[in-house]
């Protein structure tokens, strides 16, 4: 499974950043967010349990996130839940006052013989596509509306 969802965000990329790479605010900002609880780790690696809704039906998992401010990067591998194995990053890509935000998946699920079209079907374009969507979505009104200063 393979699934790219982008966003172009008006704002100062350092900003953008910040928000994007502190999950433990997200259900602060993400109304489709029901928790974040940091298990473990430090400024640039940690463990983190999440949970969010898909219109309704819940979903969570764990994953190690790790933090690469210099190269506006955000990691995460799942480790606990359905996902376990997905690999996910965040790219931050600086463009005038613009700031390009793209966010890939990747699962391989061999486990059956039908393991990829659930990975596909069910977790990639159901729910992963969804709620990814909702938070590049979400994360850009919340940038361009609190005192977004360059003009776009």
């Amino acid at each position: 499974m393979h699934t790219e969802n982008n966003v172009t965000i008006c704002g100062d990329i350092n900003q953008i950043y910040a928000v994007a790479s502190a999950v433990e605010q997200w259900p602060r900002l993400l109304p489709h967010y029901r928790w974040v609880h940091v298990l473990s780790g430090n400024a640039t690696e940690r463990l983190v349990e999440m949970a969010a809704h898909r219109d309704g039906f819940p979903v969570r998992w764990t994953a190690r996130q790790r933090l690469d401010p210099v190269h506006h990067r955000i990691y995460f591998t799942h480790v606990r839940g359905i996902s376990r194995g997905m690999e996910v990053t965040w790219f931050l890509e600086e463009d005038g006052p613009l700031v390009h935000v793209r966010i890939v998946h990747d699962l391989t699920w061999r486990w059956s013989p039908i393991g990829p079209l659930i990975a596909h079907y069910i977790i990639g374009e159901l729910f992963v596509s969804n709620i990814a969507s909702k938070t590049l979505r979400t994360i850009k009104q919340h940038v361009e509306g609190h005192g977004a200063s360059r003009s776009c």
